[in-house]
């Protein structure tokens, strides 16, 4: 025994802080971190067998996965495409585009997880606030807030909701209802919109990186290549094309009209080619005498103009990416994906120097280009890039897109009822969405994020290993002795430190490690646990002050263009504001 605590439970604290640092110092993938702490845990004794693996039996977990096949049903299916291309109109003034912007999101993350209803909105968004003649940087942010809030409206909004509710059932036997958290996270949910609109003119005018992208002879060069050119016969790497000073090769254009992407080193280059670089065009022009090359008098790469051969996109890189400090050319990405980086922006500047030179960072906008061929171009990419949604013009309507809103709405209706339970409802509704065809068996595999879940079930066996080690006990006791037993200082102490420390790591782990701690101190003071536990909820989703705290932050962080202080000169004052609002309503409505 040290200070109060036995030899598993400083084990215990040690794994828990060493895996903290790992995640914000490091670019290992968050799930394999989370299980390599379990491992840790369990093989040093601080946990057993049981305990190692009890999150991944948890009927949260299970939910969570089920929830995955529900909402890729309703985007397959075109439902929420739908609604988001048919929601946003045409407001008269900046606050009614505010309130017709987080309304909807907030009502659609209820039912489908906060990053799948930012990331549909985001094209959409960007293209409505240029119709408006407003930045989208004033709308993104309040996007990713709507969404987050939103997600607490319901147990089946977000993942934390889920969790926290099923710990509590399994320690007291009582099941919160769908809607048990909906009052106090309508308030909070009010509370927000009122701050945005009052906090507007804090909101950043940022230009968006496609607005950097669109002029591309800003960014990309042509040149041709003459007939009598010496070149001519030679490979790229031959002619000395392959690593040039500035830039690199994207595509050729053939006489032809044939486009090849990406370049390979053992291309020939032919008579009439049409040679399109990227990165410093200064650079780029010393070719025309140091390779005799000549300058095409109008340019014909163009973002908007994509061909059979080719398709253009833009993609984020993510914080914890394993690509942060490296360079595209490093990252091997080009060979292994088939894909060509054209351009990169920073915080909403276009970096004009060679973009596969630059050390990439988390938050910068990435303009890709690959063959219309290679269709999963971009899918292993998507672990470490946020790729960018399409948003198409014509959204199929047929019966699957009303059978897959029935079923969404049984699923509700049924475990908001009591006719079953969360977890049969939602097992129920995924397994519906198979065989009425909303979603195929080789889409519902990409529609689970089995890395999510990995994190969600670890998440569970560290709140175990808090609360079985004696951990949770001390902590709460200290709290009630810090508190003087004074409940409402009490409250304020917990979901200051929830809504800390959920800026940092993962929500769900936040949730999972308070919830033990809150609920021994409910005890400890002799308190009803479960308002406690409901303001817990709310807490770890409340992440308002950094882009990495939420994945909906993420989502928006490069799109709109934004800086880091961004997040931290309107999320600040909004945390204190959730903070008094969350704590205030729950000692008031229920425990005053």
């Amino acid at each position: 025994m040290f200070l109060g605590l036995t030899v598993q439970a400083w084990i215990t604290i040690v794994v828990i802080l060493v895996m903290f640092t790992v995640l914000m110092k490091t670019n290992l993938p968050p799930s394999v971190v989370f299980f390599s702490a379990v491992v840790v845990l369990f093989v040093t004794g601080a946990i057993d067998a049981s305990t190692a693996v009890s999150g991944f039996s948890s009927s949260a977990v299970v939910t969570v996965g089920a929830l995955f096949l529900v909402v890729g049903g309703l985007y397959n299916s075109g439902v929420l495409k739908w609604v988001v291309k048919y929601l946003l109109g045409k407001p008269k003034s900046y606050a009614l585009a505010i309130l017709k912007l987080m309304i909807p999101a907030g009502v659609m993350s209820a039912f489908v997880t906060d990053s799948t209803v930012t990331a549909l909105f985001i094209k959409a968004v960007k293209m409505w606030a240029k119709k408006l003649g407003t930045p989208a940087s004033k709308f993104l942010i309040p996007l990713s807030y709507a969404s987050l809030v939103g997600g607490t409206l319901t147990l089946l909004g977000t993942a934390p909701n889920l969790i926290v509710s099923g710990l509590y059932a399994e320690k007291t036997g009582d099941s919160m209802n769908i809607f048990t958290v909906t009052p106090l996270s309508l308030i909070c949910f009010v509370v927000l919109i009122i701050s945005v609109l009052v906090m507007s003119r804090w909101l950043p005018e940022r230009k968006s990186p496609d607005e950097n992208f669109e002029k591309v002879n800003d960014y990309t060069a042509e040149l041709l290549v003459p007939a009598d050119n010496k070149n001519i016969g030679k490979t790229i790497k031959e002619a000395k094309l392959d690593n040039i000073e500035g830039g690199h090769l994207i595509e050729i254009i053939r006489f032809d009209k044939e486009v090849i992407s990406p370049v390979t080193d053992d291309e020939f280059i032919l008579g009439g080619d049409r040679l399109v670089f990227s990165g410093d065009i200064d650079h780029i022009a010393d070719l025309k005498k140091s390779h005799g090359l000549a300058v095409a008098n109008h340019h014909l790469f163009s973002l908007s103009e994509e061909n059979s051969n080719r398709k253009v996109k833009t993609a984020t890189v993510k914080f914890g990416s394993k690509l942060t400090g490296k360079t595209f050319a490093e990252s091997g990405i080009e060979d292994e994906n088939g894909v060509v980086l054209i351009a990169i922006s920073r915080e909403g500047e276009r970096i004009s120097t060679s973009p596969r030179e630059v050390v990439l960072q988390p938050g910068d906008t990435l303009l890709l280009e690959y063959s219309s061929q290679n269709k999963d171009a971009l899918e292993g990419l998507k672990g470490d890039l946020i790729v960018a949604v399409d948003e198409e013009e014509v959204i199929k309507i047929d019966k699957k897109t009303l059978i897959s809103s029935l079923i969404l709405l049984a699923m509700i209706l049924l475990s908001s009822l009591g006719v079953t339970s969360v977890l049969m409802s939602c097992m129920a509704a995924a397994v519906a969405m198979m065989v009425f065809g909303c979603l195929t068996p080789k889409k519902a595999q990409k529609s689970v994020d089995w890395g999510i879940l990995m994190i969600y079930a670890c998440s569970i066996v560290f709140g175990k290993a808090v609360q079985m080690n004696g951990i949770a006990d001390a902590v709460a006791n200290l709290i009630v002795n810090v508190s003087g037993s004074n409940v409402l200082i009490m409250m304020f102490l917990i979901a200051a430190a929830a809504l800390f420390l959920t800026e940092i790591i993962s929500n769900t782990a936040t949730a999972s490690i308070f919830f033990p701690i809150v609920y021994q101190s409910a005890v400890t003071l002799g308190v009803d646990p479960k308002p406690l536990c409901i303001m817990l909820m709310l807490c770890v989703s409340m992440s308002f002050a950094t882009p990495l705290g939420s994945p909906s932050n993420t989502l928006v962080y490069g799109p709109g263009g934004y800086k880091f202080s961004d997040f931290l000169r309107i999320g600040i004052p909004m945390n204190f504001i959730m903070l008094f609002t969350i704590v205030l309503s729950v000692y008031f409505i229920y425990l005053a």
